[in-house]
């Protein structure tokens, strides 16, 4: 990455799926993610347990000696549904709040393959770096072309005049752990000039949890 400046990257959350897929390389990719990250000193925050994906590249960072830290709503805890955290797990209410935590306490985003709970977190980070309510660098690891379909559809979506290909430039994706995490940390993010002039101020509450209220 010679001549490109980078960003300083500590955190990196995952969201991925709970299951493991029907492809047994998604499993491997998710650990060698885990492992890529452990290696670069990166630390991870996820949604917490050890099932599917989640539990394969928690496991792996964990392996690593690099901090792990599961955010997971209180229901999800009861009866061990989802089984136990690898490292350090914070309860939260909602699902909201979870989201909103995720993204302060992180440097960067990686959406592995997963469900509608990953396609969700995906899309409302990527949502809020289009408002700047957040400048952190976003990208999808597209094992064995499980997101060619997705991005087919961002870049339809560009074409049809919905997305800025400003805003397209959020969302990266590479095919390998190291290509995207080099990708991540060379990102440079281009505000939108009307959307970067909007108000989103913190909560007076004692957390100090972010409050995303547009304020006109």
């Amino acid at each position: 990455m010679e001549g490109v400046s980078v960003r300083k990257i500590k955190k990196i959350c995952v969201f991925c799926g709970a299951n493991s897929g029907k492809d047994v390389a998604f499993v491997n990719a998710a650990f060698h993610l885990g492992e890529v990250l452990g290696k670069r000193k990166i630390d991870l925050v996820y949604g917490g347990g050890k099932l599917g994906l989640m539990g394969c590249v928690s496991t792996a960072v964990a392996q690593h000696e690099r901090q792990v830290l599961g955010i997971i709503p209180s229901a999800f805890t009861v009866n061990n549904l989802v089984r136990e955290t690898c490292g350090k797990e914070i309860k939260v209410a909602t699902m909201q709040e979870r989201l909103v935590m995720m993204m302060e306490l992180s440097d960067a985003f990686i959406a592995l393959p997963g469900g509608f709970g990953t396609l969700e977190e995906l899309f409302q980070m990527i949502s809020w770096a289009q408002l700047s309510i957040h400048n952190k660098p976003i990208g999808v690891l597209n094992i064995n072309g499980f997101f060619n379909g997705l991005l087919s559809f961002v870049d339809h979506a560009v074409k049809q005049e919905f997305i800025t290909p400003r805003a397209r430039k959020i969302l990266i994706s590479a095919t390998t752990a190291d290509e995207l995490v080099d990708k991540l940390q060379a990102f440079r993010f281009e505000p939108d000039p009307a959307l970067s002039k909007l108000k989103w101020s913190p909560s007076s509450s004692q957390k100090e949890k972010l409050d995303l209220t547009l304020r006109l």
